[in-house]
């Protein structure tokens, strides 16, 4: 009888093993593009502060709460930008600016996700924009890790926040009258399968 309970307990242990690293696998979660904009704004002239967003934005994140570690994989689709103005969307996205023609995609690939306890608190990449790629580190201002209520699916929700300069991506046409200073926010939803 001894014998047979030393088994089952070795077996149950051994099982565990098997279970718990699949239970903390990171999972990958695909953008919403519903509900994922990248915002940006900037002073103008002295006279106000500009803004504006992308509305088309693709990727994945991979999220690993027990390991606290995570992957950023974000696609900006630069001909998406919208300003308010058609004119001025047309302007923006010429050889001064995001020069889409050429550049149609910005992205944002992460090299390292800074958490704190456990959520994420900065994520460490480098974001590639009108084929210029300089070193960028955002600010996660809000974070989540939740069932959808809707979806019925393990969902991830963020905020985030950095500030770029123009000149750093050759785009510094009317500076210091239009500020080379640019804050940019993402806000993120995304879904596991």
């Amino acid at each position: 009888m001894k014998t047979k309970f030393a088994r089952i307990t070795t077996v149950l242990a051994f099982s565990s093993l098997l279970v718990a690293p699949a239970l903390a696998a990171p999972t990958e979660y695909q953008l919403d593009s519903d509900h994922c904009f990248a915002r940006f704004s900037y002073n103008h002239l002295g006279l106000s502060t500009q803004l504006s967003r992308f509305d088309d934005i693709s990727g994945t994140i991979v999220f690993d709460p027990e390991a606290k570690t995570g992957e950023v994989d974000i696609v900006i689709d630069t001909t998406s930008v919208a300003t308010g103005s058609e004119a001025f969307d047309g302007h923006i996205q010429g050889a001064d600016f995001l020069a889409t023609a050429e550049f149609p995609e910005a992205r944002f690939v992460s090299k390292e996700v800074i958490f704190d306890g456990d959520v994420p608190s900065q994520i460490v990449g480098e974001l590639t924009l009108k084929g210029i790629t300089q070193p960028v580190t955002l600010d996660v201002t809000h974070f989540v890790s939740t069932p959808h209520p809707m979806m019925q699916k393990p969902a991830i929700g963020a905020d985030a926040q950095t500030t770029i300069l123009r000149s750093d991506f050759d785009m510094d046409k009317f500076a210091p009258h239009i500020a080379d200073e640019v804050t940019v926010t993402v806000a993120i939803e995304a879904l596991a399968p």
